[in-house]
């Protein structure tokens, strides 16, 4: 008996031996092919903690075949209990943050539930995104919703597009009670597509969702107040996800010779995080930064684009509800577990120090404006978190140095428009967090076109 115990146990440990020697390999292979594959190789500094973990795996089995029995055990028993310690936390963050979002996003939709009723007398519309397409997808076929950059493949043998679907009624969020929607232009940007035809426009501009008009409805974003308060022209190619890099593509991709004044808007909140996270690993877009000449030929590819982006949209919707699959899978690969620990090594270390890329592309968008014989303006944003509690504020000097030392004009909306104002968090919508109101957008856009006809070059 105690014979077929011991043969029985050392089996265990020749299975145990190779399941996570093979799980250690793949790992490895899986990491390799993430990094140098599927990112090309721009991403590396990221898989290097994966590096070193799926090595040092391989290391460890290795060193558990030389173990003798009694050790071989203990090692058994230290990384079985370790998995369960792991999978007992990955329980508890799933749980408690999906009860702490869930119950965040019901206490603020029940806010603005009651603040929109009390105001306007009508119903709040509560629909989600998807339910609201589906509504409006059986009356109108010419329907789409936005998409980020950031839902396009990272694949170099593709095309990266700057903008969305072209001359469809556009779907876009929900912040003040109602949908915001636009009929979009002949390349997919939130624009009456006339304005393309006209033989001088006096303001371009670029940025991210809070130029491409969230969550308001024309007239009220930026680019439509610009064209009341003109009487001229004004092109818009904001959108939503953007970040720098994306930003000065967009204007090596779409800027007409015509062009007055270019409006680059910056916003704090996450434009720099953009850039390292998402923009900066794109095989596409570094060849922006890297190459003077390099274009993908957008304006010509609008069909490509309206079809890519049509696929997306319907691989989107048929993974809305996400299946009972994928939740085992992100729970087996700690996902929950990796998140948190990712924002804890965030918290603790103070990123202060702006990427040298940023200051490359500012560079080279003043270059390419003044070939173009356009002005440049830099127009900062600030983000609710700046007045809703500590803010740190390292990083909004630098940028403004950085700016200044181009001698690009900084047009500062912090100072310029919220520091005046008393209650700061009424031009955000019902005083949370979120884009600007109505409201703000107006002030913000005033502010802009003043500075720009008093400081004419």
């Amino acid at each position: 008996m105690k014979l077929i115990r011991s043969k029985t146990k050392m089996k265990f440990k020749s299975i145990f031996f190779i399941f996570f020697l093979t799980i250690s390999i793949l790992l490895f292979l899986y990491t390799f092919y993430r990094s140098e594959f599927y990112y090309y190789g721009n991403n590396r500094s990221y898989y290097y903690s994966y590096y070193i973990f799926s090595i040092l795996l391989i290391l460890l089995s290795i060193i558990y075949f030389f173990l003798s029995e009694k050790l071989k055990t203990y090692f058994i028993i230290f990384i079985l209990s370790t998995l369960f310690s792991l999978y007992l936390i990955e329980v508890y963050f799933t749980v408690s943050t999906s009860s702490q979002l869930k119950y965040t996003i019901t206490s603020q939709l029940e806010k603005k539930v009651e603040l929109y009723k009390k105001e306007t007398g009508k119903d709040y519309d509560t629909r989600t995104l998807f339910e609201i397409y589906t509504d409006f997808k059986n009356k109108n076929v010419n329907l789409t919703v936005t998409l980020s950059p950031t839902s396009y493949p990272s694949d170099a043998n593709s095309i990266f597009p700057f903008s969305g679907l072209s001359n469809k009624l556009t779907i876009y969020c929900n912040e003040n009670g109602y949908f915001t929607k636009y009929m979009s232009d002949r390349y997919g940007f939130n624009n009456p597509d006339k304005e393309w035809n006209e033989t001088e426009i006096e303001y371009i501009l670029v940025g991210d969702s809070f130029t491409h008009g969230a969550c308001v409805n024309r007239p009220y974003d930026i680019a439509s107040v610009l064209r009341i308060l003109s009487k001229k022209p004004v092109i818009n190619l904001g959108y939503r996800g953007n970040g720098p890099l994306i930003e000065y593509a967009a204007l090596r991709e779409y800027l007409p010779s015509n062009v007055k004044n270019v409006l680059w808007l910056y916003y704090e909140g996450n434009d720099l995080t953009d850039l390292k996270k998402n923009e900066l690993i794109s095989p596409i877009l570094i060849q922006y930064l890297t190459n003077k000449s390099f274009t993908q030929k957008l304006k010509s590819k609008q069909k490509q684009i309206d079809q890519l982006g049509s696929n997306i949209i319907k691989t989107s919707i048929s993974k809305y509800n996400v299946s009972k699959f994928n939740k085992l899978i992100n729970f087996v690969k700690l996902s929950k577990f990796r998140e948190n620990l990712t924002s804890f090594s965030q918290e603790t270390q103070t990123v202060k120090d702006i990427p040298p890329e940023f200051i490359e592309i500012l560079k080279l968008t003043k270059e390419l404006t003044a070939k173009n014989n356009s002005n440049l303006y830099f127009i900062y944003l600030p983000t609710y978190f700046r007045y809703d509690k500590n803010f740190d504020n390292s990083s909004y000097n630098q940028i403004k140095q950085i700016v200044n030392n181009l001698s690009i004009p900084f047009i500062d909306i912090h100072e310029k428009v919220f520091l005046k104002e008393t209650d700061k968090l009424n031009f955000f919508p019902y005083r949370m967090h979120g884009h600007y109101t109505i409201e703000g957008y107006k002030k913000v856009t005033e502010t802009i076109y003043n500075y720009i006809l008093n400081n004419i070059r």
